[in-house]
């Protein structure tokens, strides 16, 4: 386990811009630090070290970061990661005063086993991070809700079952879902396939009522045959013409 509330340092960066690449070669994540209104910093960090803070840390959990003679207490703020290699390839920090409430982006645990799954049914996920408020010292490192309650079909987790400490504001509607049981992927597929085949039952009948309807507009008689051109007439009637 990381020492998260250990003194972060960090190096001043001056490399910028397309020179970004070399100092990512080398094994550090560009970063910067804004500063309430100030001049942001520029910094850099190994992304090894930096990389198993981010996963410890979240951007939920306040840092005290030391750049030379500066200190700051931060949350990472964003992070982008290479689409390919997977790897940080930078960072944005947001100082932070101990004594003002900020927002921050804390995740979701539902603890204990889920009831649902052991019958065959599945869970869905909707939400696993929650934005909350709070002076950085009491900002949570997870928020948890009781995995139980997810017995039946259409049980459902919410904001409002989630255990919140003290000085926490949860930035959510209480009705918004967390989790939700819904049927197993095979009956959602046969339903699926089920409805498809109603609507395609649907759709050649009313293909063949129109073609009905067609025919029983057409005089009595003449249902499937076609008149004959004027120009076949002709030439039919010059055959049969004998010739002086």
């Amino acid at each position: 386990m990381t020492n998260l509330d250990a003194p972060l340092t960090l190096q001043k960066r001056e490399i910028v811009r397309k020179h970004l690449a070399t100092l990512r070669k080398d094994g550090l994540v560009p970063g910067v630090i804004h500063n309430h209104g100030q001049l942001s910093v520029l910094v850099m960090a190994p992304e090894l070290e930096l990389g198993k803070i981010y996963h410890e840390a979240g951007k939920h959990h306040p840092l005290n970061l030391k750049v030379g003679e500066q200190d700051f207490l931060a949350l990472i703020k964003d992070v982008h990661i290479h689409p390919v290699k997977r790897r940080i390839d930078h960072v944005v920090f947001q100082a932070i005063r101990r004594d003002e409430k900020v927002e921050a982006e804390v995740p979701i645990h539902l603890e204990g086993e889920i009831p649902a799954e052991k019958v065959g049914l599945m869970v869905l996920h909707q939400l696993d991070h929650v934005n909350v408020e709070a002076l950085p010292k009491d900002l949570p490192d997870e928020l948890k809700a009781d995995a139980g309650k997810l017995a039946e079909l259409h049980d459902k987790i919410t904001i409002a079952d989630l255990i919140v400490p003290a000085g926490v504001t949860v930035l959510a509607e209480a009705d918004h879902p967390i989790a939700t049981v819904v049927e197993t992927k095979a009956l959602i597929s046969e339903e699926e396939l089920a409805a498809e085949a109603e609507a395609a039952a649907a759709q050649a009948a009313e293909a063949a009522e129109g073609e009905e309807a067609a025919e029983a507009e057409q005089p009595e008689g003449e249902v499937g045959k076609s008149k004959p051109s004027d120009d076949h007439e002709k030439e039919a009637i010059n055959k049969e013409t004998p010739k002086e």
